[in-house]
C-alpha cells in the first residue's frame, strides 16, 4: 500500500477512535450530571472531572494519581468516598489540556480490574469536608502497641495446624478460624460456662503485652479469657455486643497481620468506621463496650486514610478523612482478651444488658418482627434489615441453590438480537449473565457478597440498588429483573423500581419483570413450591436441603396461558395483625401479601467457598458457570468470546464491590443473626407476594410502556414490556 494512503487510512481509523472517545465522554458527562450534579464546562480549565477513576469503582489514590502525574503537577486530587469518579486539578491549565487529550479512554489496570477514563473540564471543584465523627465514649485506639519482634512472637504461640483442639476449643467458623484459651466463648448460648475452665490458659507469649495494659492504665486487672479470631481476606464477622454477664466491663483488641475497617454502630443508628492498622491495640470501656455494636463487614477491600498512620494529623475514624484510598485486605489475626464476670453486671446500660433483663444476643429464637412500612424511612430501614442484609450474609449457600437459569427467561434472552445491550437488575449469582453468548450483558446487584460471585465468574457486574441504576437514560435493548421488586416493601417503592427499569430501555426496548405470586396454584396446578412440600427427592430441590423459593425454578407446561388478562377484583388477602409481618411456613399457601420468608442456611452449605482463596475452586466455579450458560438452555449456541468490558461510569461494570454497598451489610436483628457456628441458622427475607393482575395494574402506571404480554410461571407471575 501507498505511504500515503496509508497514512491516510490510520488518520481515518484514529478520527473514529476519536469519535468514539467522544462520544462516551459526553455520556460520561450527561451521567455525572444526572445522578451527580457535576457540571462539566466547555472551556479548557485547570481543574477535571475524572468518570470512571473514583473509589466507588475500585480505583486507589495512588493507581490514579501515577496516571495523573505523569501529565504534569498536580495541585490537588479529590476521591469521594463511595463515588466513581475524582476530581483533578493541575498546576497549569496546560498540564489539564494535555491530561485530557492523553487519559481520556485510556485503560487504568487497577488489581485485577480494568477500568476506562473518561475526562471533562469543570470550572471549579468544590468539596465539602465530612463531619467531623466523634469516636464511641470509651473507645481507644492505641496505635504500635507491639513491635514487629512482638507481633511475630505473638502469632507463632498459635497453632492452627490441627482443625479441632479441645484444649483451645479450636472450631472453623463461617467467616473464619477461632481459638479460646482459658474459657471457651460459646455460640450458641452466646455465654461462658464459668464452671468449666480450658486446659489452656492465656500464651504466656501474650502476658509481657497484658502487663503492659495494666501498666499503661488500659485495664485492671489481667484478662484471663482471650479469644483469637483467624480472618482471611473478604471475611468478616457479624455487628454484636460482648455478653455483659460474661465479661467485665474493659475489652482489649490486638490487630495483628492485616489491617481492617471496623464499624461501631449506636442504637440511635449512628455508625463510625474506625482503621484498625496491623500491632494496634483497640480498648473497649464504658458506652463503646456495653451498647455500641461492633462488627467487620466482609469484603476485599477497604476504604482507608491514604495519609500516613503516624502522622500527627492521624484519626482513625474515616469521617474526618478526604485524603482516602482502597486497601486490599490480607490475612489477620485479632487477640481480644477478657475477663470474666462473677457476680450480675450493673452497667448503665440496661437496654443492651442481659443481666437486667435484655437478651444477651439477638437469637432466632426471641424475634421481634417489624412492622409494615408506614413511611419511606421505614421502607429503607425494613429492606435493608431484611432483605440486603440477608442475602450478604446467605451469599454462597444463595448461590449454591441458583444453578439452572429458568427457561422462559432463557427463551426471552435468546430472542433478542445480536450485539443487544442487556441489563440484569438485581442480577444475583449472575446465571442469566452468561445465558446468551451474543448480548452484550451487564448485572447489578445490591449484594455486594453475590456480586463478587458473579466478578469471580467473570461476568461484568456492579454493585448497586434497583431505584438508582448508575446506568444511562434509554441506554438498554432489553432488561430483566428476575425476583427483585417482590422485595421492595411499598407500592411507591415497587412502582419507582418499574419506572427505573423502563427508564434504561431504549424505544422499542424490553423488559422482563418476574415477582413471587400469591397464587401458588394457578389452573388447578399446584406450583413446585407447593407440590415439593414434605416430599424428599434426589433433585436438587429436597426441603432437607434448601428451603423457601430454592426450588421456585419455573418448566414450560403447556396448561399455563402466555397471556391473561389482569383482573380489577383481586381477591380478599388476610391482613397483617397490628401491622407486624408474620413469618411464613415454607412450602405453604401464602396467607398474606406481606411476610418474611424463613432461609435455613443449612450445615452441608457452610463449606461452600469456605476458602475464598482457594483457586482449585475458583476455576471450577467459572467452568461450572460456562457450562450452564451455553447448555442449560436449548436453542443457544456456546461462546468463549467473553462480553466487551463496558466503561464503569457508562455501565458501572466494575468487579470489585462498591465500599459503600459493603458498609452496610451485615445482619445485626433479632431476626437475621447469623450465630455462625450454629447447625442451621435462620435469616428472614421480606416479601410482598403479588395478586393475579397486580404487577400488570403497576405497570400501567408506567408512561411510555406498554405491557407485550403476562403470564404465570410455576407461582411467579410476569410480564414482558416495550418501551414506546
Amino acid at each position: 500500500m501507498d505511504s500515503s494512503v496509508e497514512n491516510s487510512v490510520k488518520a481515518v481509523r484514529r478520527s473514529k477512535e476519536e469519535k468514539k472517545v467522544l462520544r462516551k465522554q459526553l455520556k460520561a458527562s450527561h451521567t455525572l450530571l444526572k445522578h451527580e450534579g457535576i457540571n462539566t464546562a466547555a472551556q479548557p480549565t485547570k481543574n477535571l472531572v475524572v468518570a470512571n477513576g473514583g473509589l466507588g469503582n475500585g480505583v486507589s489514590r495512588e493507581e490514579l494519581s501515577a496516571a495523573l502525574k505523569e501529565m504534569g503537577e498536580v495541585e490537588m486530587l479529590i476521591m469521594p468516598p463511595h463515588k466513581p469518579y475524582a476530581f483533578v486539578t493541575y498546576r497549569s491549565e496546560e498540564s489539564a489540556r494535555k491530561a485530557h487529550i492523553h487519559l481520556n479512554g485510556q485503560k487504568l489496570q487497577c488489581e485485577e480490574n480494568s477500568v476506562t477514563l473518561y475526562l471533562s473540564y469543570v470550572d471549579s471543584v468544590t468539596y465539602e469536608e465530612g463531619a467531623s465523627v466523634t469516636l464511641p465514649e470509651g473507645l481507644v485506639l492505641v496505635q504500635d502497641f507491639v513491635s514487629p519482634e512482638e507481633e511475630a512472637l505473638i502469632l507463632s504461640s498459635v497453632d492452627w495446624s490441627s482443625t479441632v483442639d479441645s484444649v483451645t476449643a479450636q472450631k472453623a467458623l463461617k467467616h473464619r478460624r477461632v481459638k479460646h484459651y482459658g474459657f471457651e466463648f460459646r455460640y450458641d448460648n452466646n455465654n461462658v460456662d464459668k464452671d468449666k475452665p480450658l486446659p489452656a490458659g492465656i500464651p504466656e507469649e501474650c502476658l509481657p503485652m497484658l502487663e503492659q495494659c495494666v501498666r499503661n492504665g488500659h485495664i485492671n486487672v489481667m484478662p484471663d479469657q482471650l479469644t483469637v479470631n483467624q480472618y482471611e481476606a473478604g471475611q468478616g464477622i457479624p455487628p454484636h455486643v460482648d455478653t455483659h454477664s460474661a465479661f467485665e466491663d474493659t475489652i482489649l483488641s490486638l490487630s495483628l497481620g492485616a489491617k481492617t475497617v471496623m464499624e461501631f454502630r449506636h442504637p440511635d443508628g449512628r455508625a463510625v468506621a474506625v482503621v484498625l492498622p496491623s500491632r494496634s491495640l483497640l480498648v473497649m470501656k464504658g458506652e463503646s463496650r456495653y451498647l455500641w455494636t461492633h462488627g467487620i463487614t466482609p469484603r476485599k477491600f477497604d476504604m482507608v486514610p491514604a495519609c500516613d498512620p503516624q502522622s500527627p494529623a492521624y484519626k482513625p475514624d474515616l469521617g474526618t478523612h478526604s485524603n482516602l484510598t482502597l486497601s486490599k485486605r490480607g490475612t489477620r489475626t485479632s487477640f481480644t482478651f477478657r475477663k470474666i464476670r462473677y457476680e450480675p453486671c450493673g452497667c448503665a446500660f440496661p437496654s443492651a444488658c442481659d443481666s437486667q433483663g435484655a437478651p444477651s444476643a439477638p437469637l432466632p429464637t426471641q424475634p421481634s418482627p417489624p412492622t409494615l412500612p408506614s413511611c419511606h424511612a421505614d421502607a429503607t430501614r425494613l429492606e435493608e434489615e431484611y432483605v440486603h442484609r440477608v442475602y450478604d450474609s446467605i451469599a454462597s449457600h444463595f448461590s449454591s441453590t441458583r444453578h439452572s437459569p429458568w427457561p422462559r427467561v432463557c427463551h426471552f434472552l435468546s430472542s433478542l438480537p445480536p450485539g443487544s445491550l442487556l441489563a440484569d437488575v438485581g442480577c444475583g449469582n449472575g446465571k442469566y449473565l452468561g445465558v446468551n453468548p451474543e448480548l452484550i450483558a451487564v448485572g447489578c446487584d445490591r449484594s455486594s457478597a453475590l456480586v463478587q460471585i458473579c466478578a469471580e465468574r467473570d461476568f461484568h457486574v456492579f454493585v448497586s440498588d434497583a431505584l438508582s441504576v448508575p446506568l444511562p437514560t434509554a441506554s438498554c435493548d432489553a432488561c430483566i429483573s428476575i425476583a427483585v421488586i417482590h422485595h421492595f416493601s411499598t407500592q411507591e417503592r415497587r412502582l419507582a423500581a418499574v419506572r427505573e427499569l423502563v427508564r434504561l430501555l431504549k424505544p422499542g426496548g424490553r423488559g422482563l419483570i418476574y415477582v413471587w405470586a400469591y397464587e401458588q396454584e394457578y389452573n388447578k396446578q399446584k406450583s413446585k413450591y407447593l407440590k415439593d412440600h414434605n416430599k424428599e427427592h434426589d433433585g436438587k430441590c429436597s426441603p432437607t436441603k434448601y428451603t423457601s423459593d430454592d426450588c421456585q425454578e419455573p418448566h414450560e407446561t403447556s396448561s399455563i396461558p402466555d397471556h391473561h388478562k389482569p383482573t380489577d377484583n383481586q381477591q380478599d388477602v388476610n391482613t397483617v395483625t397490628d401491622s407486624k409481618l408474620s413469618v411464613h411456613t415454607n412450602r405453604t399457601a401464602f396467607n398474606t401479601q406481606d411476610l418474611l420468608v424463613p432461609w435455613h442456611l443449612k450445615e452441608g452449605k457452610k463449606q461452600v467457598e469456605k476458602e475464598s482463596g482457594d483457586s482449585e475452586k475458583k476455576i471450577k466455579r467459572k467452568e461450572m458457570s460456562k457450562k450452564i450458560s451455553s447448555d442449560s438452555c436449548s436453542g443457544l449456541n456456546p461462546k468463549t468470546d467473553p462480553c466487551p468490558v463496558l466503561d464503569p461510569i457508562i455501565s458501572s461494570s466494575d468487579s470489585k464491590p462498591s465500599p459503600k454497598a459493603d458498609v452496610t451489610q451485615t445482619s445485626s436483628s433479632a431476626l437475621n443473626s447469623e450465630l455462625v457456628n450454629s447447625p442451621a441458622p435462620v435469616f428472614h427475607r421480606y416479601y410482598h407476594v403479588f395478586q393475579q393482575g397486580e404487577l400488570e395494574q403497576l405497570c400501567g402506571q408506567v408512561a411510555g410502556v406498554k405491557v407485550q404480554s403476562s403470564y404465570h410461571d410455576q407461582g411467579n407471575w410476569c410480564v414482558i414490556l416495550e418501551k414506546a
